[in-house]
């Protein structure tokens, strides 16, 4: 059953000035907006004659190098009869070419824009268009605070991260994996997670995809949660699937895509291109590269019941020449994502590109000097969902508790920023200055009084004191301050409410999936 009733509990009534700050903010418990409309226009960098450069080489690649699938005959025989080439390489491995302009054509069918609803569907979020969705970290084996350091992520840690996100105003989705909880066995944690994003949040999420079963499986719950049928007309899960680049379609991914589109639900086509090693160095190359990966992993989705939901995504990066160690917030990967946000454009597809991307080890200078960098591609190139929006450290491997809420608040920024600026009789503010008229403070106008307190995005972190004021109160740092407020925002923490009867159905299907395999730790 579609479970629409998903208020949080009940909450002392608040009043005055704070009252009035969380209705400007969105509030402690939910977002003011379930996502952002972009009211700025894209940063378009490379000319028509550029483009159609980049796109022949995609198409050229795609034609004369092929993808390499593996391990998936029902994939093969689909791009067969749609007109590839395939040719057998060897037991389960063939070599798939297609003809310029075929997976163009095939791609015709997905949708420019599609709905991902969410339990509560005051949070549905628009995938798409002008539409911006920012969710948290995904993948990390590790977690880290200030306090405890590096470890490996638990169940707990997965959750802590789910009703962070939960409570702020400036995410829009719950995201997928955002840590492993390398406490529960491999092949079973899918379902506490997938649980865990259904309990603890009420927003979009993503689902497993790490084997065919486990794809199944997150499907399966969402009937559960939302009703079969419901299911099958809408999407209410989407998948993160990564090629294997270079140019590699395995079997996990190409079957975990025909689960998903089968379901009528939402896959996102990534390939992780990490430049002079599984891409070419260059970024025009390594455009036209992911670009041929992501459509033609796009295409199987489509193949297997057109209209099928799917975003094309990039995921680039440099790497460190010198020892080989891969770099993330670099400037040339953010201008190859801007790129592909024209790209995408002309394809008429959604597109998923950066985010807060850190080699740092701490929530430092460095942290979010280079998540800047690289968001601020995502959101100038027209990205419409960002993944690792928030929590991203360590090059990844990394889910840090004081970034996560650092780049929150670097998100409400950019609320105010893809907001642009509104240009009427009010805001041009003659009235202002005329009121006292030349040489007089302006903070006591009526037109400052009617909007001193929405004029600007609060920050939850920033310290904006004169400096003897800090110093006076400890002189403490953005990093501490950090730590002090994701401990605070969980102590405060409600979680949505669910309707009984569907949770106990929940666990009752993990508890009887649990029990129908041996545990797997590898």
């Amino acid at each position: 059953m579609h479970d629409g009733d998903s208020s949080l509990e009940p909450k002392r009534v608040r009043g005055g000035r704070t009252q009035r700050r969380e209705a400007r903010s969105g509030g402690p418990g939910g977002v003011k907006r379930p996502y952002i409309i972009r009211n700025i226009p894209t940063y378009d960098i490379l000319s028509e004659e550029s483009l159609e450069k980049i796109e022949a080489t995609a198409e050229r690649l795609l034609a004369e190098i092929g993808i390499e699938l593996r391990d998936d005959a029902v994939a093969m025989e689909l791009y067969r009869k749609a007109g590839a080439k395939v040719r057998d390489i060897s037991e389960g491995i063939w070599r798939v070419t297609f003809e310029p302009g075929m997976v163009r054509e095939i791609l015709k069918t997905a949708p420019a824009e599609f709905t991902q609803h969410a339990r509560n569907p005051a949070n549905n979020v628009q995938i798409g268009g002008k539409n911006v969705v920012l969710a948290p970290s995904y993948g990390s084996p590790f977690v880290m605070d200030l306090d405890k350091g590096r470890r490996y992520g638990s169940i707990q840690d997965f959750r802590n991260f789910i009703k962070l996100g939960q409570t702020s105003p400036w995410l829009h989705h719950s995201g997928g994996t955002v840590c492993e909880p390398t406490d529960i066995p491999v092949n079973k944690r899918h379902l506490d997670m997938v649980y865990s994003h259904m309990r603890y949040s009420d927003r979009a999420f993503l689902g497993s995809i790490t084997a065919p079963e486990r794809a199944e499986d997150s499907i399966e719950m969402c009937r559960v949660l939302f009703g079969a049928e419901f299911v099958d007309q809408n999407c209410v899960i989407m998948g993160n699937f990564n090629t294997t680049s270079p140019m590699v379609l395995d079997g996990v991914t190409a079957s975990g895509i025909r689960a998903y589109a089968a379901a009528n639900q939402g896959s996102i086509h990534l390939p992780f291109l990490l430049g002079g090693a599984v891409a070419p160095l260059t970024m025009a190359g390594m455009v036209a590269q992911g670009l041929a990966e992501s459509m033609s992993s796009c295409a199987l989705a489509q193949l297997v019941r057109p209209g099928a939901p799917v975003v094309l995504a990039a995921f680039f990066s440099s790497m460190s020449l010198k020892s080989g160690s891969p770099t993330f917030g670099t400037p040339e990967p953010a201008l190859a994502s801007l790129v592909m946000g024209q790209l995408a454009r002309r394809l008429k597809l959604p597109l998923r590109c950066a985010g807060n991307f850190s080699t740092s080890k701490l929530p430092d200078g460095q942290a979010m000097q280079q998540s800047m960098m690289s968001m601020m591609s995502a959101i100038q190139g027209g990205a419409n969902y960002i993944l690792h929006s928030a929590g991203f450290l360590d090059g990844l491997l990394s889910m840090s508790y004081e970034k996560m809420v650092m780049d929150m608040d670097m998100c409400g920024a950019l609320h105010a920023y893809l907001d642009g600026i509104e240009v009427n009789e009010d805001t041009l503010a003659f009235e202002a200055l005329n009121e006292l008229g030349p040489g007089q403070h302006l903070f006591s106008t009526q037109h400052t009084l009617r909007h001193y307190e929405t004029a600007y995005w609060d920050s939850a972190l920033d310290d904006n004191q004169p400096w003897e004021t800090w110093d006076e109160q400890g002189g403490i740092d953005y990093a501490a301050r950090a730590n002090t407020r994701w401990k605070k925002l969980l102590a405060e923490y409600q979680a949505p409410a669910i309707d009984q009867g569907t949770d106990e159905a929940l666990l009752d299907f993990i508890a009887r999936r649990k029990a129908a395999v041996q545990d797997m730790w590898y």
